[in-house]
């Protein structure tokens, strides 16, 4: 049997009783409550008839005083008698399901109304100046029992109710130590009730559950379990679940010894490679360090030689002018001299110079990766600025427009920062459209969800554009796509991409050929200056 069905017979019977105490003792609530709201009504009752009696009471003094002076302006505000004749509506609409007090409510009516009838009597005596009848009135003594009349009516009217107030008061008392007695009874029921079927439950469940606990502790000290403990309830299932989960984790300690030993196998072969890499890149260094200063000799020589040889042109075109050769001999030197030799000298000197720039450019693609940046705040807004001031010539050549948003402050090295913005808004105004005025504009944009550290940049033109198949390669080292536009060797791009990978961030670009190129980059925000860069950042900027 489950233990869940053992525990519902257990407690089935005396949720039974307490389920009939808890209906009594909710009965006598609701009764002690309505007997405190009549009570409540019968206070509310007398409040309503004070305030009727109270007014009167006041115009009868009111009156006799005007009696005695002679107060012939005295008047009783026809307001008053309003509001007693409200209040006297309410009244009775409180006490709608009492006949007898609505009775007594209108007799309170009656005898108010009379006794209004005999006060406008005196105040109209008053008013035509007859005082000696007005006093005669008040010696009658049918004058006292008009108003006694009406104390008469409401004092018997707040006896009944001062009655029913009574028996509601009692009776309220009384529901309130019946619910007293049935919530005595429910607690000490329930408790008594709980204690039995805490003991039948737990006399059969205490031995299965201290083997079922040492099995726990021995799971918790990967030590063996004890055998399964008898049963088919919820007992024995746990039972069979922590002997399935010792055996599980055996098995996984067995596979995570071996994912370590994978693990620090492959942490060694990343090591070596990583050392292989760096041997490598250190190697390409000198080699392109090396290879670079050889070929300045030989550029030197060809470009000497190539001066000697226009030199030696000269001397020879004098010779042939001085020689004895005839008009035809002489033209013919002559066009060779001036239009083949020349045009081969032109072509090998523009080889040389190209093959200076290209060894150059080389040697600034290498040192990227071997200067040493000095962290800092770096201002991205003034940087931009001087870049701007320095292009001052080639922006109002070209007429372009240049819109500078907001731009923070980032943490990296400034002057390698500084490469990098004169290299993109170098491009952007080196390729603007001429058929159009040119805009560039330099701004930033959110970043992505989930890169908190960054601050994304941007470098945006209306200019020539880049074409799609070109976009993937776009960041690598000597690749033109618009050569005959403006002059360069093809670095400018793979140095901002070294540059902004070394600060921990990215660059990629998006563009539409004949309609114009956003550069993007992301650069540490000022905050990191007191953490290191970390190598991830990189692979997450890419994701």
């Amino acid at each position: 049997m489950r233990l869940t069905t053992k525990g519902l017979l257990l407690i089935a019977i005396p949720a039974l009783f307490e389920l009939a105490l808890l209906a009594g003792v909710v009965e006598a609530q609701a009764d002690a409550a309505n007997a405190e709201r009549w009570a409540i009504h019968s206070q509310d009752v007398l409040r309503h008839t004070t305030a009727i009696l109270d007014p009167v009471q006041f115009e009868s003094v009111r009156l006799r005083g005007s009696a005695v002076s002679g107060d012939a302006g005295a008047a009783t505000p026809i307001a008053m008698w309003m509001d007693i004749d409200r209040r006297i509506d309410q009244l009775v609409e409180l006490v709608a399901d009492n006949p007898s007090q609505v009775e007594r409510a209108v007799q309170i009516r009656q005898a108010i109304q009379s006794y209004r009838q005999w006060s406008d009597r005196i105040q109209d005596l008053l008013r035509s100046g007859r005082r000696a009848e007005v006093l005669d009135r008040f010696r009658d003594p049918t004058a006292e029992a008009v108003l006694d009349r009406v104390r008469t009516r409401i004092t018997a009217f707040q006896q009944e109710e001062r009655r029913l107030d009574i028996a509601r008061t009692a009776a309220a008392a009384t529901a309130r130590e019946r619910q007293q007695m049935l919530v005595v009874a429910a607690v000490l029921g329930s408790i008594l009730f709980a204690g039995i079927a805490f003991g039948l439950l737990a006399r059969g469940l205490r031995g299965r559950l201290a083997a079922l606990s040492s099995n726990a502790q021995r799971l918790a000290r990967n030590e063996p379990l004890a055998p399964l403990a008898p049963g088919t309830d919820e007992i024995a299932r746990l039972d069979v679940t922590l002997h399935e989960t010792s055996r599980r984790l055996l098995e996984a300690d067995r596979l995570q010894a071996r994912f370590q030993s994978d693990l620090a196998r492959r942490a060694g072969e990343l090591a070596r490679i990583n050392e292989t890499l760096r041997q490598q890149t250190q190697e390409n260094e000198m080699f392109i360090h090396s290879v670079s200063h050889d070929l300045r000799s030989p550029l030197v020589n060809l470009q000497g030689f190539s001066k000697e040889l226009i030199h030696a042109c000269d001397d020879l075109r004098a010779a042939v002018r001085a020689s004895s050769l005839t008009a035809t001999q002489r033209g013919h030197i002559e066009r060779l001299i001036d239009e083949d030799i020349s045009e081969a000298l032109r072509y090998l000197q523009t080889a040389v110079l190209r093959a200076s720039h290209i060894i150059d450019a080389l040697l600034r693609l290498s040192r990227v990766g071997r200067v040493e940046y000095r962290q800092q705040h770096v201002d991205v807004a003034d940087i931009v600025q001087r870049v701007i001031d320095a292009m001052q010539v080639s922006i109002r050549a070209r007429g372009a427009q240049i819109i500078v948003r907001e731009l923070p402050t980032v943490w990296g090295d400034a002057t390698a920062l500084e490469q990098v913005f004169g290299n993109l808004i170098g491009n952007a105004v080196n390729y603007l459209n001429p058929s159009r005025e040119g805009r560039i504009e330099i701004g930033t944009t959110p970043a992505p969800p989930g890169v908190h550290s960054l601050r994304i940049f941007y470098v945006r033109d209306n200019g020539l554009g880049i074409p799609e198949v070109a976009l993937p390669r776009l960041f690598n080292a000597f690749q033109r796509l618009h050569g005959n536009v403006a002059p360069g060797e093809g670095v400018g791009l793979a140095l901002v991409r070294r540059v902004v990978e070394r600060h921990g961030g990215r660059v990629w670009a998006e563009s539409v050929e004949g309609a114009g190129t956003t550069f993007y980059l992301s650069l540490p925000e000022a905050a990191r200056e007191t953490r290191d860069v970390p190598d991830v950042a990189v692979s997450e900027a890419k994701t």
